[in-house]
């Protein structure tokens, strides 16, 4: 137990005999002096609890000592109990509590009550120590708080940068990848070349797969995580789908099937890019858990109310199945249904944590039946709102988009593959293409000509897309800062999407973007010019 200091002044020395005797404890330590100038020196020099002071003395009375120490920052939390022989007045009570006693001890001094006192006021003493220790020990909690919410911060804004920096230089080569495997398929190749090529396909699907995951799982849990949504053609999309994943099931062995109800509105309100991300995950898990039968993507119309449809998709298959105890935990964190999963069969185990999590953002639910040994069944059910447009077709074939002729359009991308990609693409839809490496090369042409629209690249060297787009639309010439802008960006992070917005750029195509959209959108802001032709 921590001995607290007691200091006595009193002018006479056998007063503090007496106080010495009543007082004598383990847990305390007496300190006295019969000069009040000698007390204030002792209270600095030392650190003293509690202090008895004798009313009446000379060169400095009681009184004028305890107006002293409370009047000094370092000395006034010292307890004070007087010591007094005079009156016991009203009046002079009133002056000693007004100038900071706690108490007082009246001569000739009562040894019980003497007793009883002090020790109520070590105890009070040793209370204000401790609140005093616990303040100290959380202010240093708050400093170390603050200090933990610095780094975090700072280590928040370098994973958030890492994700942004990851995304634009895994996703642009992704991009240059697909697109060129697109622009094989209209070469000639053999037998053995397209199943190359289909595998390539497959390959960067599932690369692209992997990088999206990891993404949102970052996202999510930062909360920074948005549903963007659009017109789509839920119909065409539900097949490419499952073309994606069609060599996978060819290669076990197994069927891979759509299933869609006629009734089934072509075009809704959705996001298309997790609508596909929570079918990818959900049809790749059932092709990999499946070695024989059928897996089989349904799409069913389950309810209408005005323009708003209930549909559901349904991926069943013929797997080995889900154990009871297993089928809640299966949608955790890099959670598999059993120990040995990823040794026979791979993956992350984030696809169906991640399937839940934005079927749940997008404001459904994701349910599973499944009977071990005898495969399983996972369904996504939500409302979306159904676009009624007669010319709208079911299915959308990339070799029948429609030319775009007429059209003169800058391109500034430093990636060389996405270069070559682009240039052909657009080319193949009798687009007039020049194409550029970054930003300061836009400015330059902009000086001499004047385009239909800008395909301009989010991050370049020299310039980046950002500042090229806001220079752009600071010029003066309505001929330039009127230029249909598209930002091409591979960030799938809200906070750079909307950068290129506030920069000025009228649309965004995300990388690997979808040739169709791309077409779509570059039909959309040249409508215009288009119809002129």
């Amino acid at each position: 137990m921590e001995v607290l200091k007691i200091l006595i002044v009193d002018d006479k020395p056998e007063n503090i005999v007496a106080l010495e005797a009543l007082l004598d404890r383990e847990d305390i330590e007496l300190v006295t002096t019969t000069s009040p100038n000698e007390a204030l020196r002792l209270c600095w020099e030392q650190d003293i609890s509690i202090a008895l002071v004798d009313v009446q003395m000379p060169q400095m009375d009681g009184f004028e000592l305890v107006e002293i120490l409370k009047g000094n920052p370092r000395t006034r939390e010292i307890l004070v109990i007087f010591v007094t022989a005079i009156s016991t007045e009203t009046k002079y009570a009133v002056k000693g509590y007004s100038t900071g006693a706690m108490d007082y001890l009246y001569k000739p001094l009562d040894p019980y009550v003497t007793s009883a006192k002090v020790d109520s006021f070590i105890q009070l003493a040793r209370s204000q120590r401790e609140v005093k220790r616990k303040n100290a020990e959380l202010l240093q909690y708050q400093k170390e708080l603050i200090i933990a919410k610095e780094q975090a911060e700072q280590g928040k804004r370098i994973k958030e940068n890492f994700l942004a920096s990851m995304s634009h230089e895994i996703r642009t080569p992704v991009n240059g990848i697909q697109g060129l495997i697109h622009l094989l398929q209209y070469t000639n190749l053999d037998e053995e070349q397209i199943k190359l090529m289909d595998l390539l396909k497959i390959s960067s699907g599932a690369l692209l797969g992997i990088i999206n995951d990891i993404l949102d799982i970052s996202k999510i849990e930062a909360g920074k995580f948005k549903i963007v949504r659009a017109e789509s053609n839920i119909i065409n999309q539900a097949h490419a789908i499952v073309d994606l994943l069609q060599y996978k099931a060819v290669e076990k062995g197994i069927e891979l099937q759509v299933n869609i109800e006629k009734e089934v509105p072509a075009m809704i309100i959705v996001d298309s890019l997790r609508i596909n991300q929570i079918l990818m995950n959900l049809i790749g898990n059932a092709v990999k858990f499946t070695d024989k039968g059928v897996v089989t993507l349904f799409v069913k119309l389950i309810a209408t109310k005005g323009n708003q449809a209930q549909i559901r998709f349904v991926v069943q298959d013929t797997g080995i199945g889900i154990k009871s105890d297993k089928l809640d935990s299966i949608f955790d964190n890099f959670e598999q249904a059993d120990d040995n999963t990823q040794q026979l069969y791979g993956g992350t185990g984030l696809g169906l944590s991640i399937a839940k999590r934005l079927a749940e953002l997008k404001g459904g639910e994701i349910t599973v039946f499944s009977e071990f040994g005898k495969g399983a069944s996972f369904a996504f059910t939500n409302w979306y709102q159904v676009v009624s447009d007669p010319e709208i077709k079911a299915s959308v074939d990339l070799s029948e988009l429609p030319f775009l002729e007429g059209l003169e359009v800058l391109v500034a991308e430093d990636n060389l593959v996405n270069q070559f990609m682009i240039k052909k693409v657009l080319e193949r839809w009798k687009i007039e293409v020049e194409m550029v490496e970054n930003g300061k090369l836009v400015l330059e042409r902009l000086k001499t000509k004047t385009y239909d629209l800008l395909l301009i690249d989010s991050n370049m060297p020299i310039m980046g897309g950002f500042e090229a787009i806001r220079k752009i639309r600071a010029d003066e010439s309505a001929s330039i800062n009127t230029i249909p802008i598209i930002s091409l960006s591979a960030a799938v992070l809200d906070e750079e999407q909307q950068r290129a917005i506030d920069a000025g750029a009228n649309d965004i195509i995300t990388k690997p973007f979808d040739l169709s959209v791309l077409h779509h959108k570059i039909k959309k802001w040249t409508s215009k010019v288009l119809k002129k032709d």
